[in-house]
């Protein structure tokens, strides 16, 4: 099976990494931050406004592999605040209303860039 590199045009551009890989019925999406579409940082200290943002590119990350938010079957998440969880899961709701995918979530020391408060990562199917 061959692996097809996902590059979304309404999403910063990815260093180093690929922003998702589809392989088959299946899109592996790499963590998604709060950087606008020229690499700057939403929400300085805000989290609402990063998860927000994280979220956002994690839906224009799915689109461009010919996926959805809900065709999510596995999610992992990464706060650098344990304080934050309450926020994040009011976040989740508003992005993941019905039948949650599988998830984890984990409280870090730090993500690449300091000022980042969440980082958000999923295993998507695309619907044949």
């Amino acid at each position: 099976m061959q692996r097809e590199i996902i590059t979304p045009p309404n999403v910063h551009k990815a260093t180093g990494y690929s922003h998702a890989v589809r392989v088959g019925s299946t899109v592996y999406v790499a963590g998604q931050v709060a950087l606008d579409i020229e690499g700057r940082l939403v929400g300085p200290g805000d989290f609402a406004a990063q998860a927000e943002q994280a979220y956002r590119n994690l839906q224009a990350v799915l689109a461009a592999a010919g996926s959805s938010l809900g065709h999510i079957v596995k999610l992992t998440t990464y706060l650098t605040r344990a304080q934050d969880i309450p926020r994040y899961r009011e976040a989740r709701a508003r992005f993941l209303a019905s039948d949650p995918p599988a998830s984890t979530l984990v409280v870090i020391a730090a993500l690449a860039l300091p000022e980042l408060l969440v980082e958000i990562e999923a295993i998507a199917i695309v619907a044949e």
